[in-house]
């Protein structure tokens, strides 16, 4: 979909399409809107706070509709004795799974079932016989801790490469020629939303609540926001 659409979209959701009140919708506040709107919608919906209490890929249509947030990249690990550790992507929005390869000077290398586990049971974990990191069985543990994912290995052997599999922030929108009040600078090219079609039309919605929230206009915040909701 066209900004231009969207935006269009938007103001006609507020009634303000073509409107010279003192209540016009500026570029920047669409452009804030709906790029706000985008990463409340899809918290909700891989967390499973919506109307059908769906999240990550629990139904069909949450698999078709968040695939396009799912990236996987290789992940750069150091050894800290105990586990190893590598830094998680800037657009970085929640964990799906780590993969690596593991080798030990006996063996060959062998591809390891990685768990994501609290931080708070590391300990307990690694002194357990049946859930501490296992060459044999290739099975072992990773936390999540100051924005670094640690693979736990209890010095026992070492990771060769690992990947890290992840649903990113979604691309923020831009439209050309719209200054950002916030940084002063103007962008320079259209910057268009990576959903599909009938998911922006959802987006909008709720993009339309939160502008209707801060100019106080309680009819549209509760229409957008029942829209929004009702058509997840």
């Amino acid at each position: 979909m066209l900004n231009s659409v969207l935006s269009i979209k938007i103001k006609q959701r507020l009634n303000k399409l073509d409107s010279q009140d003192y209540d016009n919708i500026e570029c920047w506040q669409i452009v804030e809107a709906f790029n706000k709107a985008q990463v409340e919608w899809t918290r909700r919906q891989l967390h499973g706070i919506n109307l059908v209490k769906e999240g990550d890929e629990e139904s069909n249509r949450r698999k078709d509709d968040l695939q396009v947030l799912l990236n996987t990249q290789p992940l750069s690990v150091a050894n800290q004795q105990v586990f190893y550790s590598g830094a998680i992507p800037e657009n970085y929005l929640q964990w799906k799974r780590v993969d690596a390869y593991a080798k030990k000077e006996c063996c060959d290398h062998r591809r390891m079932t990685i768990y994501l586990a609290e931080e708070a049971n590391v300990n307990l974990l690694l002194r357990d016989k049946g859930k501490q990191p296992n060459f044999e069985w290739a099975e072992t543990f990773a936390t999540l801790k100051n924005n670094l994912v640690n693979i736990y290995t209890n010095d026992d052997f070492a990771i060769e490469s690992a990947q890290l599999t992840y649903y990113r922030q979604p691309v923020k929108i831009q439209i050309e020629g719209c200054v950002d009040p916030y940084t002063g600078v103007a962008s320079t090219a259209d910057v268009q939303c990576e959903f599909k079609d009938d998911i922006i039309e959802v987006i909008i919605d709720e993009a339309a609540s939160i502008l209707a929230g801060d100019i106080e206009s309680g009819n549209q915040f509760s229409r957008g926001s029942e829209t929004a909701e009702r058509n997840n």
